[in-house]
């Protein structure tokens, strides 16, 4: 049985289609990120499955339970937002146990849940302190220990580490992970930050417009991208994605490797995707340097073959300067092939 399953879930705004056909099954106990660029329809589906916006129409199931109809405080989550909405005039105890205040729990079993939270969270020293006390990364763990405190078995998260600075993000990312394995919890986390969905998730929904445009771990997201939008969403830098004509990058005479024995690979294929990981310096393919990024322990180079500009992430020590001529190889396995629509055809 699913934790969650949406089934041709459709949410309309007036004229606009905000979501389009979602049909989606998540796995108890397992990390899912919604994942996608700004106005994709991934924070519209998490408040969907919260119940803080209604489906146009369409079904949503949470424990096999059909709640599409069914109120926020009937479907059995906690949520965690962007904005950690942190009462002021609380202490940081008494902002874990809201929820609970307002659910009317015992007291007795409210201050266990609320020191267990803090425990877990690292909080204990910190609880009669005010939210104004704390740093960011204090602040998003009280916002999480209000979420856990409900005891429910599926969180949704919405965008909880945009206000972090880049490495207390990271940090954040590792413990969210740890907890979410240790307390076995059915998260839904919605992110547009590529490097959290493939650190964390067990499951990437990548989004598009208000349609899932793949569904997959993140491996498989990585190493078989459904369709151009996938291959530049996924990885830093982004895919190449060369035009071919007659077989042949455009503007040269450069085949792809693949075909050498294997024509019928590419067939119909009318772009060639190459990561810029897998290029590598020194092979058949001849190449004037267009520019040069220097990152530390990498090295980007944007790289003119025929009319198309191919990236290539090389070793940071490497000296090459704008106008250099350089020979680069990459292997038949690391080809990827489009067709003229944008989707896999090899």
């Amino acid at each position: 049985m699913s934790a969650i399953e949406l089934r041709d879930v459709h949410k309309l705004w007036g004229p606009t289609k905000a979501l389009d056909g979602i049909t989606l099954a998540i796995a108890p106990a397992s990390f899912c990120v919604l994942l996608g660029p700004s106005g994709c329809g991934k924070s519209t589906t998490l408040r969907i499955i919260a119940g803080l916006e209604a489906a146009t129409s369409g079904s949503v199931f949470i424990g096999g339970r059909d709640v599409t109809q069914a109120a926020p405080a009937e479907r059995g989550i906690s949520m965690v937002f962007q904005n950690y909405a942190l009462f002021p005039h609380l202490s940081v105890g008494e902002n874990i146990g809201f929820g609970l205040s307002v659910r009317k729990v015992e007291k007795a079993e409210a201050a266990r849940r609320i020191e267990q939270a803090a425990e877990l969270l690292g909080l204990s020293a910190l609880l009669a302190r005010r939210p104004s006390q704390l740093s960011g990364g204090q602040q998003q763990r009280v916002a999480l220990g209000r979420a856990l405190v409900a005891q429910t078995k599926v969180c949704l998260m919405d965008e909880p580490l945009s206000n972090l600075d880049a490495q207390l993000r990271q940090e954040m990312r590792h413990e969210l992970r740890e907890l979410q394995q240790r307390l076995q919890l059915t998260v839904v986390y919605v992110t547009h930050d590529q490097a959290e969905a493939m650190s964390m998730a067990d499951q990437v929904v990548l989004l598009n417009h208000g349609r899932i445009e793949q569904n997959a771990a993140p491996r498989e997201l990585y190493a078989r991208p459904a369709s151009t939008f996938s291959a530049r969403f996924i990885g830093t830098p982004a895919m190449n994605l060369l035009k071919l004509a007659q077989g042949r990058i455009a503007g040269s005479d450069v085949a792809p490797f693949s075909l050498a024995g294997r024509a019928g690979r590419a067939g119909g294929a009318a772009q060639l995707g190459i990561r810029p990981e897998t290029v590598h310096l020194g092979g058949p393919v001849a190449a004037t340097v267009a520019s040069v990024e220097y990152l530390g322990a990498d090295l980007v180079l944007r790289c003119a073959v025929g009319t198309e500009t191919l990236t290539v992430r090389a070793e940071g020590q490497v000296n090459l300067a704008p106008g250099a001529a350089v020979q680069l190889g990459w292997t038949a396995e690391g080809e990827h092939f489009f067709d003229a629509g944008g989707r896999r055809t090899a």
